[in-house]
């Protein structure tokens, strides 16, 4: 055989052609012919588990700078007697890999998931009989048949059968089944693919017969399972701490460096400088970076939980609030994914509440298989409401008339009633009836009136169904097709998948929150542009499937800047468009429900689902929506800029402070002919400070870090760093000064004094720079002030009283402690002017 390929559109070729390169006929392959088609094509498994080992995992996560970082320092401090900072950075890290690893599990779930929706066996033509096969056996050439409520095993194309609907939901996204039927398609587009039948898609009315085309990972379906289980590219969250990481490194690595290289040409290396430069690498490493990270997002998770918000992965938070972009998908997202009925129109195009009679009328009586369309007229009527009408006879819908027909019977008054697609159904009417019930002609002028009125609703998305209607004798007891003749038009019945009710407003605060939403759906352009037009989005350019198909990736990164809405787009499609924006430096969320969504849904910064979603939507998603309100979504990206930044506040103040002392005390070590702090004293410093920053994550953020997307800035927090750090150091090379020159303080006063200062700069400055603004315009939450003082009370305690001995202190002259206090004042004041340079380049895009 000729292979054939399978990401190609294969519905394009003719059946001959196909069955030649497949070489293959109607009645199926032989039992030989399959088992060389197995060990050539494999078994037909579009999912596989995607394993990845523990030792694989860890190593991973300790590759990671910040990680490393921290490793390092524990590992020093515990060779070095410091098994107090030990146990807590190295709990600290354990904790931090251990969730990370338990995501993992996600992608697991994601392919068992998958699994589930594949069918277990199928009736295949084998040996010239027909028989069942476990679905894992079926091989490109192989005859397939299939039945309503069975799922389809593989990619092929439609070779015989009668009245086939396909659900490709997975797929495409559509609400509404698909008529399947032989012969060569009108367009090249998967969701016009009449021919077309696709694995994991399922047939939901009439039959048919199929030759496979594609198996396994070859199939659409299997395109889907391999994208989810892709290994993620880092998310903006995770893109940010690796750079933060390196960026500590640099300085720390720059820092160390110099105070030992310094060292050694002036003094020679010894074991105190040795150490010294050790307590400085430890005193720059932020370890509680981790955990204050942990304990904010978690805090978000714990409150969007209490609106009905599931977080499964904590960071995702934070991604949320960066989200620049939302690429959504259509049905189940914004809109309810139902069929409602919305409307009935006469010949005229005014609302008719006598179409809507008849259209129930017809769906009450006919015979055959009810569609969603008729499950959606008969919703909005009561059950017994049959307005003493009774069924006499019916012709059910069939593929080829497309349309029902039921002979109803009251008091003597018989009347055919017809109803299907308005093509189908005009061009059986000779007249129009009016909305007073008399009847008119149908001449060439209003035939065309009507059509252009059916063409004119169709553009804004309505599905419709055509009613017309006549009187038949009263001794009427069958009907049949060529009954079907001399109607009378009365009007159509119109359907939408109507809009979430929260939809327009979620869209609206999303829009002001600087978050540009674009609808990514297989839908066709008509349906997407109505719903834009009704939920006031922007929709100035629309770009198609076939369109994106001939894209490069490069050509489809400048579309989706212009580019307001995409239609008719496969599952790889809407994985490319995210990845595109992603790339032009975006940070995008994806939300939607199906299965044909889990590919995007996997590749966005922040994969979203809603209320309803199949499982694999589900499992790929980061944050799951268990409540209807999409205004959830913008709670969550202002929950999501407030996580934000309270962690760029322990990261602006943890690097500022931690390099402007360790600056300080480099500075002083090579000027000084002894150590500024004893390596104790300066993990002491540490230690404090940090329990100082433990109050954190639960602080307010201002205003402007919530009003536009936030991202990490590498460039803003070195700025921030040099300035205030810079800032910090020149003031404690002040007190030094004031110490040796003004009180020529010995070495244990000088350290107890600098210490003092030390400590009551950096937990005061805390209260400064936790705001843009000035700090008594803005209250600190009472656990950030609760934490504050208190790490500043016990350090004050540990340098003034009796409990200083331990550590090297010595009581202090009150002359030099109001110095050092005054000094701390002056600080905190430039601090509150400097703050603003530091800041002049906000973190929002």
């Amino acid at each position: 055989m000729t292979p054939v390929d399978a990401t190609a559109e294969f519905w394009t070729t003719r059946e001959d052609e196909l069955m030649r390169r497949l070489a293959t006929h109607a009645e199926g392959l032989t039992t030989a012919e399959v088992r060389r088609r197995i060990g050539r094509f494999g078994p037909n498994l579009a999912v596989t588990r995607a394993r990845r080992g523990i030792a694989a995992r860890l190593g991973r996560r300790l590759a990671e700078p910040l990680i490393a970082i921290l490793l390092i320092a524990a590992a020093i401090s515990g060779l070095t007697g410091d098994w107090r900072s030990f146990t807590v950075i190295l709990v600290i890290v354990v904790v931090s890999i251990t969730l990370d690893i338990t995501q993992e599990h996600r992608a697991e779930r994601m392919v068992d998931a998958l699994r589930r929706a594949v069918a277990v066996t199928v009736s295949v033509r084998r040996d010239g009989e027909t028989v069942e096969r476990p679905v894992a056996d079926i091989v490109p050439g192989d005859v397939v048949e299939l039945h309503a409520g069975e799922l389809v095993p593989a990619d092929g194309v439609m070779i015989a059968g009668h009245g086939a609907m396909a659900n490709q939901a997975l797929l495409t996204g559509e609400p509404y089944p698909v008529e399947k039927r032989p012969g060569l398609p009108a367009s090249t587009a998967l969701a016009e693919a009449t021919n077309a039948l696709f694995g994991g898609t399922s047939i939901v009315g009439g039959n048919a017969t199929m030759v496979v085309v594609a198996t396994g990972g070859a199939t659409r379906f299997g395109a889907i399972a391999e994208a989810v289980q892709a290994q993620e590219t880092p998310t903006a969250f995770e893109s940010g701490v690796h750079a933060l990481g390196m960026l500590i490194l640099r300085l720390t690595g720059f820092l160390v460096l110099v105070v030992l290289l310094t060292h050694v040409i002036g003094r020679g290396l010894t074991l105190e400088s040795f150490l010294f430069a050790v307590a400085l690498a430890v005193g720059l490493t932020p370890e509680l970076l981790p955990m204050v990270m942990t304990v904010t997002l978690a805090r978000g998770a714990v409150r969007m939980a209490a609106r009905r918000v599931v977080v499964k992965r904590l960071s995702a938070i934070e991604d949320l609030g960066g989200m620049d972009v939302l690429c959504t998908d259509k049905t189940g997202t914004l809109t309810e994914a139902r069929i409602a009925h919305v409307a009935s129109f006469g010949a005229d195009g005014v609302e008719a509440p006598r179409v809507t009679e008849l259209a129930r009328r017809n769906s009450r009586f006919a015979g055959g298989l009810r569609s969603n369309l008729d499950d959606a007229l008969l919703a909005g009527a009561p059950t017994a409401a049959a307005g003493g009408w009774r069924r006499v006879a019916d012709i059910p819908f069939d593929f080829e008339r497309r349309r029902a027909a039921v002979l109803v019977a009251r008091e003597g008054e018989f009347e055919l009633v017809v109803k299907g697609a308005p093509e189908s159904v005009l061009g059986l009417c000779t007249r129009i009836e009016r909305a007073d019930g008399t009847l008119a002609p149908l001449d060439a002028g209003k035939r065309a009136a009507i059509e252009a009125l059916l063409d004119a609703k169709g553009r804004e998305g309505l599905r419709l169904l055509a009613v017309a209607r006549r009187a038949v004798p009263a001794d009427a007891t069958r009907i049949g097709v060529d009954d079907e003749t001399d109607l009378a038009f009365v009007g159509c019945a119109a359907f939408l998948d109507p809009p979430k009710e929260s939809a327009g407003d979620a869209v609206a605060r999303l829009a002001r929150a600087g978050v540009r939403v674009k609808i990514v759906s297989g839908d066709a352009a008509p349906v997407v542009a109505h719903l834009v037009a009704t939920l006031g989005l922007p929709g100035r350019s629309i770009a198609s499937g076939d369109r994106i198909a001939e894209m490069t990736d490069a050509a489809l990164e400048a579309c989706v800047e212009t580019t307001d809405h995409f239609v008719r787009v496969s599952p790889d499609q809407k994985r490319r468009i995210v990845l595109a924006l992603r790339r032009r430096g975006h940070t995008v969320g994806f939300a939607g429900d199906g299965i044909n969504d889990a590919p995007a849904i996997h590749a966005a910064d922040v994969g979203l689902s809603v209320e309803g979603g199949t499982d694999i939507a589900r499992e790929a998603a980061d944050i799951i929506l268990l409540a209807p309100d999409l205004g959830l979504l913008a709670d969550g990206v202002a929950e999501g800029r407030r996580t934000f930044a309270n962690i760029m506040k322990y990261v602006r103040m943890g690097t500022s402070s931690n390099f402007g002392n360790m600056l300080s005390m480099a500075v002083a070590s090579l000027v000084l002919p002894f150590l500024p702090l004893a390596p104790l004293q300066i993990l002491l410093n540490n230690l404090l400070y940090d329990i100082s920053e433990i109050g954190i994550p639960f602080d307010a953020a201002d205003p402007q870090d919530q009003a536009a997307p936030q991202r990490w800035d590498m460039g803003a927090v070195l700025r921030f760093t040099l300035v205030m750090g810079t800032l910090s150091s020149l003031f404690d090379i002040a007190t030094f000064a004031v110490l040796i020159l003004g009180f020529e303080a010995d070495v244990a006063t000088f350290r107890t004094a600098w210490f003092v200062e030390s400590i009551l700069t950096q937990i005061l400055v805390i209260f400064v720079i936790r705001t843009a603004g000035r700090p008594w315009a803005s209250r600190p939450h009472p656990m950030l002030v609760a934490t504050s003082l208190g790490g500043l009370t016990a350090a004050l305690a540990f340098a003034l009283t009796p409990l200083g001995g331990v550590f090297g202190f010595v009581a202090m002259d009150p002359a030099i402690l109001a110095a050092i206090l005054g000094i701390a004042a002056l600080y905190l004041v430039l601090a509150d002017v400097l703050k603003r340079r530091a800041l002049r380049r906000p973190l929002g895009r």
